[in-house]
């Protein structure tokens, strides 16, 4: 199963750890601590032509994390990963 986060990019269901709306989460400093260090580190990948609405937290197969920045909110992806289960 793949979740569609928007501009073409599709990421594993099963890599999913969490998505987050950016105007609810980027209140806290550690959340903006976080998204900074992992910006800085080159994790971060932007799939929005527009204002980012929520982010995408993936794990990759040697434990390294990647932030998928969407335009798309929260909401809209919560509900696409719960159409693609076949729970």
């Amino acid at each position: 199963m793949y979740l569609h986060l928007g501009q073409s990019v599709v990421v594993p269901y099963r890599d999913v750890v969490g998505i987050f709306d950016l105007d609810n989460t980027s209140s806290s400093h550690l959340t903006r601590a976080f998204l900074e260090r992992a910006e800085k580190e080159g994790r971060v990948v932007n799939v929005s032509d527009d204002l980012p609405r929520s982010f995408v937290l993936c794990t990759q197969e040697r434990g390294n994390s990647t932030v998928y920045l969407s335009q798309l909110s929260a909401a809209t992806l919560l509900r696409r990963a719960e159409s693609n289960s076949f729970e």
